[in-house]
This record gives structure tokens, sequence and C-alpha cells, in this order.
């Protein structure tokens, strides 16, 4: 009897940009309801998903590590044991691409929502995930989620998750947190832009060598079949929707003009694409498997 698969393979892809190597890991997925979507009708979203050859919103979580100049660092670490048993996959797919976590020497992060920054820490012994990594992200989100007064008119749901997540995920971090505004590089060939509107300190992150070049967006797209050709459909875990309605316009236009790949923690694994206009409209074109790895 020959044995059946029982499972996929590991959520690893790697991708040259220059001198640099990206690696995507999976987290694993996150099923939800359209719901939370806004500017757009419950039937009006299950329409499009259905179009799209989707059964409903199934959400890829991304995380990318990023080696360069003989060092690592690490673009987000997923949603720990915070959300679905069908996420928080980082470490095995970091074991499966034959990388030590305390190799990892600085974890950065686009914002502080729990798939994003809950695999900092574990929650039932408070130690870190990644014990050698100073942790990077814009000021604003350290700022926001420490707000006493901000938390105490959020839902109980988004207290707990958000709030109360980010304080016990980043305090083992205290002493080597380093926060920053603008745009400035914080890694070798990684540069800073800030992207806000989903959350206060939402950024994304220009990785460049020589004439190539790449941007992690975070999450300027949570739903790519409905936000792509409908940027103006918000997410009730926006901050400020109107904002992330108008940095996801704004963003479209940059990449669509100047042809840049990008990665997004949403966009479904292993993440890279090209966002191309049409009329008021855009379209994503996910990048081929790239078989040569450059070459």
């Amino acid at each position: 009897m020959v044995p059946v698969p029982s499972g996929q393979i590991p959520g690893v892809y790697h991708r040259r940009i220059g001198d640099i190597v990206v690696t995507a890991l999976s987290d694993g997925y996150l099923d939800g309801t359209v719901e939370v979507m806004q500017n757009i009708t419950p039937a009006q979203s299950t329409q499009m998903l259905a179009e799209a050859f989707r059964p409903g919103r199934r959400t890829s979580v991304n995380c990318y590590l990023i080696h360069s100049a003989g060092r690592l660092a690490l673009i987000e670490t997923g949603s720990g044991d915070y959300l679905l048993p069908t996420a928080g996959k980082l470490q095995a797919n970091l074991k499966a691409a034959g990388v030590d976590p305390g190799a990892i020497e600085r974890v950065i992060l686009t914002h502080m929502h729990p798939d994003h920054s809950a695999g900092l820490t574990n929650p039932q012994t408070g130690e870190k995930f990644f014990p050698n990594a100073e942790l990077v992200v814009h000021e604003n989100e350290p700022r926001h989620w420490r707000d006493d007064s901000a938390m105490s008119r959020a839902s109980e749901r988004a207290k707990k998750l958000y709030f109360a997540c980010a304080r016990e995920q980043m305090a083992p971090y205290h002493n080597v947190m380093r926060t920053y505004t603008g745009s400035i590089e914080v890694f070798p060939g990684v540069t800073s832009m800030p992207l806000h509107g989903h959350t206060p300190g939402h950024s994304g992150y220009m990785i460049a060598s020589g004439n190539h070049s790449l941007l992690i967006w975070g999450d300027i797209v949570h739903v790519p079949e409905i936000q792509v050709p409908r940027p103006e459909v918000t997410m009730e875990f926006d901050t400020d929707p109107n904002a992330a309605a108008a940095t996801r316009r704004r963003v479209f236009d940059m990449v669509a003009t100047d042809r840049q790949l990008i990665a997004g923690m949403h966009v479904h694994f292993p993440g890279f694409a090209h966002v191309v206009k049409h009329g008021d409209s855009y379209a994503m074109v996910p990048e081929p498997w790239d078989q040569a790895f450059g070459g």
C-alpha cells in the first residue's frame, strides 16, 4: 500500500532581490466572516469571492526572513497561540527552513496586531521566541497599544486581542526595542516606509539591492480578491478606515506606476505579486513560482 500524504509540504519559499535573499515563511491561515468588511455588503463580498473560486474569507498569514550582508532579520512573527489553530506555524517552518531562531538578530514589525506580533513571546512562560533579537517597530505602535485611554474605548475583543496581546508580547523585549519614525534603514538594504491608517504606526519595508527591489507592504490588503478591485473596502479592525483606504489607493498607484514587485502578509502564500491599473480599478498579478531561484 502506497502511503497517502496527510499534510502539505513546509511553507518556505526563497526569492532573490539582488544580493539579498528573502524567504517567505507561512504562519498558516485564518478563516473569518465577510461581515468584518465595510463599504460592501456581505452578499457582494460572497459573490466576489465565489467568482474568484474562493469559498470564503480565508486569509494567508506570511512572514519574511531577510538574508542581507551575512546577517539575518525577520519581518513579522505570525500569530503564535493567540488565534486559530490553522495559524501559528512560523516556528515549524523556520525549523523546516533550517533556521535557528537564535540566529535572527532583528525582528521587524509592520504593526502590532496579533497575526503579526503574537509570535514574539511564549505567553505561557514569558520566554522570547527570538532570544538574541532586537525588536524594531514604528514608534506609534507601542505608544498606541500602551495607551490606557485608547484601550478603554475599545471593544472587549479588541482589549484582549490587540491591546493586551501587544503589551504581553513586547514586554520581554522592553530593553531591546528600537522605535523609529519616518523612513530609515532598519537593516542593511531594508528601509521603512510609513503606510499609516490600518494602525497608527503601520509601515512597509522597501528591500533594495542593485537594480532590484521589493516592497513588503504589510496589511495594505487583507482580502486581495475584494480590496484590490475595490480599494474603498475597509476592515472593521482598521484603526482609521478612511486613512487605510487612502493609503491603499496611494500604494496601488505607486506600485502600478513603478511596476514594483510587492509582498504582502495577506497575499496568498508566498505573497509575491504586481498590481496593475485598469481604468479606475486595479488587478493583482501573482508572480509565478521561480524555479530558477533568480538564476
